[in-house]
């Protein structure tokens, strides 16, 4: 036994002499950048500490301080060196791959080899059939979407006239699961408890750790192996053209998958990064806004108006969730005031480059911007601190159509989706599904708080941000006009 202990001992201490070094290394290559916070290996580590409780205000103090430069913020196992207002995200934003990479940064931030898989982190091909298949194909998947939004809603909160509690986060994330599979995998696997519970476990366990999750897909296979199995053999007898031939992400990754000689566990792999770019944003932005609605319920009138107008004349349909104006701007505005994450623009520099400030930024280091602190500020925003539900909207009705002003839309004082070539490439998708699901709610449900008017608070992990996990939302079944 006191082997052991010594042996530990031994091992905790060659690490963390490793660690030491490393901070100190990188601490010197980045000697030249203002620190917020101390610069010093072991200091700049109680600083990361502090991070963890205050990401949010930590962020907000670089970017005051260091607005339209650059700063480095202490992590607990790097530096993020934090470009700060638009002229250097634009910078940022044009530069070449060959010289920041933004694949490369996800990676090492999310440890993709670890958290999905080899394959994934190698190669991820999923990423280009999100950007053509799924956004090209966004009207002909609409039908099932709603209708797997309708059958949701129904199982998970059956219309009462009595005010239920709902705790909100876990629904909608089960929901969101149910809606985005019915567009990946179709019937019946979307519906499957334990294809759903595992998607939505592989979720949060990258979310909430990079640890080795290795084995996840020997996990998931016994589950989603059939489906695909018989997809493939569908294919080899029929074509590519067979009647009734599914249109969903899977056919599309199996159809890419095959040709490239991909086995089970690769298929599997791509499924499962596309399932964990899906439900982890689209669940914590649907929560968000749910929220805003639930503690502001004098919003669901107009709301509602818009619906029943857009819907009874252009029906469920992709071209009416383009003119939801109103519904557009409360998601956007949802998203401005939150986010996905109190960080965007990622960026691994992979070659030693200058920015125009004059600021040397050399290989490996990490880039990101604060998105939290961008979206809070007076100068790009008027009232800024405000939610304001159709404060975009009102935008378009003065400027005409105004396409800056979507959902999806991304600049440089809007980087929510990221900025660039680079923004999320499913959030096409993921705007036309959450403004359903928002139509929805407001068409068929009152919403609020036990204590109206009280939103309750995020929770931020370092620079990472949450809906509150455990509010519950009441809802009823619609009693008002």
């Amino acid at each position: 036994m006191a082997l052991q202990d010594n042996t530990l001992l031994l091992y905790g201490g060659v690490a963390l002499v490793v660690y030491v070094l490393y901070r100190f290394t990188e601490t010197s290559r980045l000697s030249h950048i203002p620190t917020l916070g101390w610069s010093l290996p072991i200091l700049s580590y109680l600083d990361a500490f502090k991070l963890v409780k205050l990401g949010k205000y930590k962020l907000q103090e670089g970017y005051e301080k260091y607005k339209g430069h650059v700063f480095k913020i202490a992590t607990l196992d790097r530096w993020f060196v934090v470009i700060s207002g638009p002229q250097l995200v634009e910078e940022v934003r044009k530069l070449p791959d060959e010289t920041v990479s933004f694949m490369a940064a996800v990676h090492d931030l999310i440890q993709t080899k670890y958290t999905i898989g080899q394959k994934v982190d190698e190669d991820p091909w999923h990423v280009e059939i999100i950007k053509a298949q799924l956004t090209r194909q966004i009207a002909g998947v609409f039908p099932d979407v709603r209708d797997e939004i309708v059958a949701s809603f129904a199982d998970l909160i059956p219309p009462s006239n009595e005010w239920m509690p709902v705790p909100a986060l876990d629904v909608m994330r089960m929901i969101v699961a149910r809606v985005s599979s019915r567009a990946f995998v179709g019937l019946p696997l979307c519906r499957n408890m334990d294809y759903l519970n595992i998607a939505i476990y592989h979720t949060i366990a990258i979310s909430e750790a990079r640890n080795q999750f290795t084995l996840l897909p020997e996990i998931f296979k016994p589950v989603a192996a059939p489906f695909i199995n018989e997809r493939i053999d569908m294919l080899k007898e029929y074509g590519e053209n067979w009647a009734d031939k599914p249109n969903d992400m899977l056919m599309w990754i199996l159809e890419t998958g095959l040709s490239r000689g991909a086995d089970l566990r690769e298929i599997v792999e791509m499924l499962l990064a596309t399932d964990f770019a899906a439900i982890h944003t689209s669940s914590n932005s649907f929560a968000h806004a749910l929220y805003h609605l639930a503690a502001n319920p004098e919003y669901i009138q107009p709301l509602r108006d818009e619906v029943e107008s857009v819907i009874g004349k252009q029906g469920w349909s992709k071209t009416a969730m383009t003119n939801l104006r109103k519904i557009d701007s409360f998601m956007k505005e949802s998203m401005r005031m939150n986010g996905i994450n109190g960080t965007s623009i990622m960026r691994k520099a992979m070659r030693n480059f200058t920015l125009s400030d004059g600021t040397y930024i050399p290989k490996d280091t990490i880039l990101v911007a604060p998105s939290n602190a961008t979206h809070t500020d007076e100068e790009n925003y008027s009232n800024a601190h405000e939610f304001l539900p159709f404060r975009f909207s009102d935008i378009r009705d003065e400027d005409g159509e105004g396409t800056k002003h979507h959902f999806v839309s991304t600049s440089a004082d809007y980087i929510s989706f990221g900025h660039g070539k680079h923004a999320c490439p499913g959030r096409f998708f993921a705007a036309n599904e959450l403004k359903a699901m928002l139509a929805h709610i407001v068409l068929n449900y009152d919403v609020k708080f036990e204590h109206e008017g009280v939103r309750p608070e995020n929770v931020w992990f370092g620079t990472t941000l949450v809906p509150a996990p455990t509010a519950k939302v009441l809802f009823r079944k619609r009693q008002t006009s």
